[in-house]
């Protein structure tokens, strides 16, 4: 089982886009604090925030000045920032490549965390046999089978209970892999103790315990949202934390159907926990990222704008006349 701290990415990669959004790390990044900064109060207008703007922000979360400096520079160089200078003064926005990845992402945190629908009983099976000198491709199999839902049965066996969609089908297309094949059936139980239940592929009890443990952190925090007592910083900082833990969950958890799993599944308090306080704290959290940008330019900030979870799935207006939704297949309607 990944603890959720140890994803390499969370957004799914098209293979196609220039950006390179940062790659997870033991704990919170100063580059992927500083994304998920920016795509909270940005996303939907891709407004330039001044770089000591952005320095402070960050710094709320107990990042570095220099930490923070650094981020941002690295964030441009991999193209997901675009700079501009006036005068002495740098200012930094979404790249339009960043912005549409970031929307995506969003909208399949949500789908990919709801309620799964109706089981069939059967399986898809992915087969493959690579040999050992060809690693790196076979690092890159099992990062697609896992970001799909799939996992391990046996070495060369990767399955899950969802269907392949076109999508699905064409990022397995797409990779030089060699010997792969597809199956779909249902699982033959045999009378003996060498059988081995396709459930026991995936870690449900570790899983389990990430979502208790999320529970416990952020539902106590629920009361203080109602009454009022999260103040500006601290709204941002928890809407920033809560974003980064939960979002990690779509590729931890594979969507099993519910049927397989223990009663009392967790997902969905999970998901509404998540939903309450990213939502409930927006408009304090705009309210203060205005305030802070305000500072560093003299006057208000009208483009910042704290999207929402329905925002999320409604797929975000942007400044660049689209509306950025999902175009990957979800967990939710199959794969």
């Amino acid at each position: 089982m990944n603890s959720p701290f140890d994803i390499e990415e969370i957004f799914p990669d098209d293979g196609e886009s220039p950006v390179r959004l940062p790659r997870q790390q033991t704990g919170r990044s100063p580059q992927g604090t500083a994304v998920t900064l920016l795509a909270d109060y940005t996303l939907r207008t891709r407004a330039w925030l001044p770089s000591g703007a952005i320095v402070a922000l960050l710094a709320e979360s107990e990042v570095s000045n220099a930490s923070a400096r650094t981020a941002i520079s690295r964030l441009a160089r991999r193209g997901v920032l675009e700079g501009r200078r006036e005068g002495r003064h740098s200012f930094y926005r979404l790249s339009r490549s960043a912005a549409v990845n970031l929307s995506v992402g969003g909208g399949w945190i949500l789908t990919a965390t709801a309620t799964t629908r109706s089981w069939d009983e059967s399986w898809t099976v992915v087969a493959f046999s690579l040999p050992q000198e060809r690693s790196t491709q076979r690092r890159a199999l099992r990062g697609q089978l896992r970001w799909l839902g799939f996992a391990p049965l046996y070495d060369g066996m990767w399955i899950s209970p969802h269907e392949l969609t076109v999508e699905a089908r064409a990022h397995l297309a797409g990779l030089d892999l060699g010997a792969v094949a597809v199956f779909r059936g249902r699982w033959v139980e045999l009378d003996a103790a060498s059988d081995r239940d396709p459930l026991a592929a995936w870690d449900v009890a570790g899983l389990a315990e990430q979502y208790e443990n999320f529970l416990d952190r952020w539902r106590p925090v629920l009361p203080r949202i109602a009454s009022g007592e999260v103040g500006g910083a601290e709204a941002v900082r928890t809407r920033t934390e809560v974003m980064d833990t939960f979002r990690r969950f779509p590729t931890l958890d594979p969507q099993l159907p519910l049927r397989l799993l223990p009663a009392g599944w967790l997902r969905e308090p999970a998901r509404e926990t998540f939903v309450a306080v990213y939502d409930g704290l927006a408009p304090t959290a705009e309210r203060h990222v205005r305030a802070v940008v305000a500072r560093f330019t003299e006057g208000a900030a009208p483009e910042v704008r704290a999207h929402t979870t329905a925002d999320l799935l409604a797929g975000v207006p942007t400044a660049f006349g689209s509306v950025l939704t999902s175009g990957f297949g979800d967990r939710t309607t199959g794969l």
